[in-house]
């Protein structure tokens, strides 16, 4: 191939209680990637459409981890990148993960003896870290690879899959908000003391059990954050009001999805998520705030090819 077009899925990560640890991919808020091949060795951003980003490729996710991918095969090849983004930066949503998953994806496909996709991982972790200012995989991971990650170490890097919910409705709220992920690691506690850690790690194993068994009560329960959440829902406006409405309606978790603004509701019941995204629709115009909303699915599906020529 010449040239091929990829679908790259936004993710939601930290899911409440696992910080830096786990995130899942999401069905159907994505963006897609074209990447060619040139007759030189340049790395070229030709357009970035739904987003100001930069085209200076030594200042972008995509072309900072497909030129790592390139480094570790020794190989000196041009490609161009056109890159559309269906949901914005900044959103809490891994922008930056899509875009280093889906551009280091799409060039080792157009090589002549590409890597497994999950050896990909590393190279895509190297534009996110870019943008985030630090290494973690809880977007970058199910992103490339689809599916619920968690992530049990960086050092070495190792993860592991958990079973999709496909019972669970999953409602994204975005109010109009742009928070920077590099800005919101930066409140983040540097330390904890026992009790809290105690409290996140117990949550932590709990999720991983309630995914398995299908608990719904005890998934909601164990999605509460004492780390992020605290410090982070001061930068989203009425978060706790939209949290409240949420459960009113029977979600079954509710917290910031990454680095926020966008906060993840989940649910069992189509028809109260659809209530729950009226009011908490009908809240943020009152307070004359932009609001956008997705609704989704947890996906397996990572990155993929959508069309090649």
């Amino acid at each position: 191939m010449e040239s091929i077009k990829v679908h790259a899925p936004a993710t939601v990560a930290n899911v409440g209680c696992g910080y830096d640890t786990i995130g899942f991919a999401l069905d159907g808020v994505y963006e897609e990637i074209i990447v060619s091949k040139r007759s030189d060795d340049r790395l070229v951003l030709q357009a970035i459409e739904g987003a100001d980003l930069s085209l200076d490729p030594e200042q972008n996710v995509a072309t900072i981890a497909a030129k790592a991918l390139l480094d570790y095969f020794g190989i000196k090849a041009g490609f161009d990148f056109h890159i559309k983004k269906f949901f914005k930066p900044g959103s809490g949503l891994g922008s930056s993960a899509s875009s280093a998953a889906g551009a280091v994806y799409a060039v080792n496909q157009l090589l002549p003896n590409p890597l497994k996709t999950s050896e990909l991982l590393p190279f895509a972790l190297e534009g996110e870290a870019f943008a985030s200012k630090c290494y973690h995989a809880d977007n970058v991971a199910p992103s490339l690879l689809g599916g619920f990650i968690v992530i049990r170490s960086y050092d070495p890097l190792d993860y592991f899959a958990l079973p999709i919910a496909d019972e669970l409705h999953v409602l994204i709220v975005r109010p109009s908000v742009e928070v920077k992920t590099s800005e919101a690691k930066g409140i983040v506690p540097k330390s904890l003391d026992i009790a809290t850690a105690r409290n996140q790690w117990g949550n932590l194993a709990s999720l991983i059990h309630a995914l398995h068994v299908k608990d719904w009560s005890r998934l909601k329960a164990s999605i509460e954050d004492f780390i992020a959440e605290p410090v982070r829902k001061s930068l989203i406006p009425d978060y706790e009001e939209a949290k409240v409405i949420a459960h009113d309606h029977e979600c079954v978790g509710f917290n910031i999805s990454g680095s926020g603004p966008s906060m993840f509701a989940l649910f069992i019941q189509m028809e109260q998520m659809i209530k729950a995204k009226k009011e908490i629709s009908d809240l943020y115009a009152k307070k004359g705030i932009i609001c956008d909303f997705f609704e989704s699915r947890m996906s397996n599906q990572g990155c993929n090819v959508i069309e090649g020529k």
